[in-house]
């Protein structure tokens, strides 16, 4: 990590609880591996506080089997990096999807945290949920929920009986030797007026950009998104009010952010995260000499990616922000 501020008290404790929400082999609906993802700092760090400089640390992988991946050396999985690896570098390495695999985003997690803590000075909250999982969906907006049951079932979703039903379908699927997408929302509470620098760094493209870097993500959008193209000018809009001493809007349809800047309202979006390419139904598929194969892929994998990739969403938001934060010359108090 560089450019973090100094000053910035690092409880690592609250790192490692991230990673562990992040961590394979947590539940029965994840893959099976088993990692500590045990993070180790390695500079950046004085006293318990960052110093400035760049901070580094590494994670080591302790649960590998390469030997698992010995049968896609030659095969393009479908809807894999595989093959545009391949074309774009001449050469990949088949044990495990090397900077394709979703184990780089352990390191985001960490550097996400961090940002978590710097953040948090300014009253900045972000919080991610499990919304839908293939098409069982919550019926409620956040708005009227209790996010503070999150972390109350092993698919991260706030609302108990959606959440059996998910949990319910991604087991079916895992037995079945099949995988599901979802949505993830995230809110963000305590963002103040103004971050976000037009025309192209708008706080919803940067948020955009962070997402979509993400592996296995297909959508995104923020406050009504797509569902606002079956409403009108009128029914859109958010009128501005006066709430106390400050300005404020009746609805928040804009999801915090106007014109590129956010507004001083909550800011929520969504991300769509595909179905996991990698399972173990038979898939048709070409070879490295594009001889016609048929792949039964073997190994551990997630049959749904949503309840690890929640802290991931969290950690980019954070990122993000931060780094506008710094861009706007913003002070963390």
């Amino acid at each position: 990590m560089d450019g973090c501020p100094s000053g910035i008290e690092l409880d690592e404790e609250f790192i490692q609880q991230e990673l562990n929400r992040r961590r394979p082999g947590q539940s029965a609906i994840s893959t099976p591996r088993k990692e500590g993802d045990k993070v180790e700092f390695l500079s950046g760090i004085f006293e318990g506080k960052t110093t400035g400089t760049p901070i580094a640390f590494i994670i080591w992988n302790e649960n590998q089997h390469s030997s698992d991946y010995d049968h896609l050396k030659d095969v393009y999985r479908p809807s894999h990096a595989d093959y545009t690896y391949q074309q774009k570098y001449g050469i990949r390495d088949h044990r495990g999807g090397g900077r394709s695999s979703a184990r780089e985003t352990a390191s985001r997690v960490v550097a996400g945290a961090i940002a978590k803590l710097a953040l948090r000075k300014s009253g900045v909250e972000i919080t991610a949920y499990t919304s839908q999982v293939g098409s069982i969906a919550m019926p409620q907006h956040y708005e009227a929920t209790d996010l503070t049951l999150i972390e109350s079932n092993i698919v991260r979703c706030p609302d108990p009986e959606t959440a059996e039903k998910m949990i319910a379908y991604i087991k079916q699927l895992k037995m079945e030797g099949d995988s599901t997408g979802g949505i993830i929302s995230c809110v963000i509470k305590g963002v103040p007026v103004g971050l976000g620098e037009p025309i192209f760094d708008k706080l919803q493209s940067r948020l955009a950009q962070a997402m979509l870097s993400i592996n296995a993500t297909h959508g995104f959008d923020y406050g009504k998104g797509f569902e606002g193209v079956n409403l009108k000018g009128s029914e859109m809009n958010d009128a501005f009010v006066k709430f106390g001493d400050r300005v404020s809007t009746r609805t928040n349809n804009s999801g915090g952010i106007q014109g590129g800047i956010s507004n001083g309202q909550d800011i929520y979006f969504r991300v769509l995260f595909k179905p996991v390419a990698t399972i173990a139904k038979k898939q048709d598929t070409l070879d490295i000499h594009t001889n016609e194969v048929e792949l039964e892929a073997r190994g551990r994998h997630d049959p749904c990616v949503l309840p690890r990739a929640v802290p991931i969403v969290e950690a980019m938001a954070a990122i993000t922000l931060l780094d506008l934060y710094l861009t706007a010359e913003k002070v963390l108090d």
